[in-house]
């Protein structure tokens, strides 16, 4: 009987792709966690965590074999190193317990594996008023950049003037409500993308521009009407909606 002998060189090369395809572990071994942004950019002072709806935030972490499968259940447990917030080790429930210059970091760890978001500290916002409420627009048909108007801005603020501070990090929520055409306006964010909220700088300012679409126009001059509505555990805070006004009219 004929023997078929194979080179050597040839042998440790087969071998050693074997062991490149042998991936130790197995489905329910955890090779990576994910740990999603948190629905909220802020925590209030003396309250938990929340959305815009007044629901507390739970955070959410994924974990994922090796062949990127999410395993569940999971033991996931949270911590913070930062003062301003305790955490639940369990639930990951966030409360805020005094104001501090930076965001605070929240810990999630499984087994060995640990992933970080962070979340801001701010004051109740008790009062929004509009800053920037009315502005103009003067439009181009040829030119479209310059068809975006200024920022129409609100600001936040806790407690009552004038011994009121200015409520950062916290969400706005901004709509058009009335304008001739459906398609004559749209809300954008400073990159110029389609944004309808807004998260207040450290001045307690938000705000939204108004990209405007000439063709869509039905009079030479024309107003679009946005509200801009700040809610605190899911209640209209005092002022909102502030109505914000824009008037459009064409290029001298």
């Amino acid at each position: 009987m004929k023997l078929h002998t194979v080179p050597i060189g040839f042998a440790l090369c087969w071998l050693a792709a074997l062991a490149c395809t042998d991936v130790s572990g197995s489905s329910t071994s955890v090779l990576s966690i994910q740990f999603d942004s948190l629905a909220a950019p802020s925590v209030v002072v003396g309250d938990t965590l929340r959305d815009t709806t007044g629901a507390v935030i739970t955070p959410v972490v994924h974990a994922f074999n090796f062949e990127g499968e999410e395993i569940t259940p999971v033991t996931v447990r949270f911590q913070s190193p930062d003062s301003g917030i305790v955490v639940d080790s369990i639930t990951g429930t966030i409360f805020g317990d005094s104001l501090r210059s930076t965001p605070a970091r929240i810990v999630a760890t499984v087994g060995s594996l640990q992933a970080i978001q962070k979340v801001d500290l701010t004051l109740r916002p008790d009062v929004v008023v509009g800053l920037n409420d009315r502005d103009s627009l003067s439009y181009s048909l040829l030119d479209t950049t310059l068809n975006v108007s200024p920022q129409l801005t609100v600001k936040l603020t806790h407690g009552v003037a004038p011994d009121d501070s200015v409520v950062k990090s916290y969400i706005v929520s901004f709509a058009i409500v009335s304008q001739s055409n459906p398609q004559l306006g749209e809300l954008i964010n400073g990159a110029g993308k389609p944004s309808v909220v807004d998260t207040t700088d450290t001045n307690g300012v938000a705000g939204r521009a108004i990209r405007l679409h000439p063709a869509s126009l039905t009079a030479v001059v024309d107003s679009i009407i946005v509200n801009a509505t700040a809610r605190y555990r899911g209640t209209e805070i005092s002022g909102s909606p502030v109505r914000l006004v824009l008037k459009v009219k064409p290029r001298s």
